[in-house]
């Protein structure tokens, strides 16, 4: 027998259902079932932005050179992407790993404008993290301390920039290169320190709805100085995380928003 003939006995089934009044095929009742998961959680995720979403700055400090990072973000891949239990879900614009700690020392740099000139930087509407150093970028920190959790000790992280061609002339004469330099910290810590907390609500997740915090706390005080709390709705595909919006947001910006809300809280210095 032809395989032609295979395929249509295989499809006849859903032919038949689709001409067939008052029949549903297992694909529309799929799709439908999607849609009304896919309206809950749009309409939670709302409720959510509209009612326990935002940034809270209760007190700011002015020239901070540096901070503690009381837990640094690990680096997700796939498996997180898909997962509608990863815990960091609600942040997946961040950075990981030693990228995470970078971006409290990099450099902001505003978009450009359509007629090539340099944009505005606002509270509402951020720039990019980058390392580059430019005359024209906002600073970050100088310094970020993070605690190992194999060994319990105390580093620090610092930005170095050289220009590589003055010792190696395979570079570019001018270009700048920058370089991440840990050494065990001294003493003090510092005093400001940011943490982070993930909300994993089963209900929630089940809608693809993910929530987290970012707490500022001046520690000599034990005082919270800002808290931002951040949603974000999957709208499915490939990697599901990775798509759909978040709240709050920083205008056209998607990377760093924990850097980009503790700045604003700890103002660093030369800001």
């Amino acid at each position: 027998m032809p395989r032609v003939h295979f395929s249509i006995v295989r499809y006849l089934p859903l032919l038949i259902c689709t001409l067939a009044p008052g029949c549903t095929s297992p694909q529309s009742v799929a799709a439908q079932k999607w849609k009304d998961q896919f309206a809950k959680g749009e309409a939670l995720f709302k409720e959510k932005c509209s009612s326990v979403a935002g940034m809270k700055i209760y007190r700011t400090v002015e020239n901070v050179d540096g901070l503690l990072l009381l837990k640094v973000r690990g680096t997700p891949g796939e498996r997180e992407w898909r997962d509608p239990m990863w815990p960091s879900a609600a942040f997946e614009n961040e950075y990981g790993g030693e990228t995470y700690i970078k971006s409290f020392l990099s450099q902001e740099h505003a978009p450009g404008n359509a007629d090539g000139t340099p944009g505005a930087i606002t509270p509402q509407y951020r720039g990019y993290l980058n390392t580059a150093r430019r005359p024209t970028g906002r600073p970050g920190y100088l310094f970020v301390d993070v605690i190992d959790e194999r060994d319990g000790t105390r580093y620090r992280y610092k930005g170095r920039w050289e220009e590589p061609w003055q010792y190696d002339k395979s570079y570019l004469k001018g270009y700048i290169k920058f370089f991440l330099d840990k050494a065990v910290a001294p003493e003090p810590a510092p005093r400001y320190a940011v943490t982070y907390e993930e909300y994993v609500v089963p209900e929630e997740r089940a809608l693809w709805v993910a929530g987290g915090k970012v707490s500022v706390i001046d520690l000599a005080k034990n005082e919270v100085l800002g808290e931002m709390i951040q949603y974000k709705h999957s709208w499915g595909g490939i990697s599901p995380w990775l798509r759909g919006p978040i709240c709050p947001g920083f205008g056209g910006t998607s990377d760093g928003y924990t850097r980009k809300f503790v700045d604003q809280v700890l103002i660093p210095v030369g800001r």
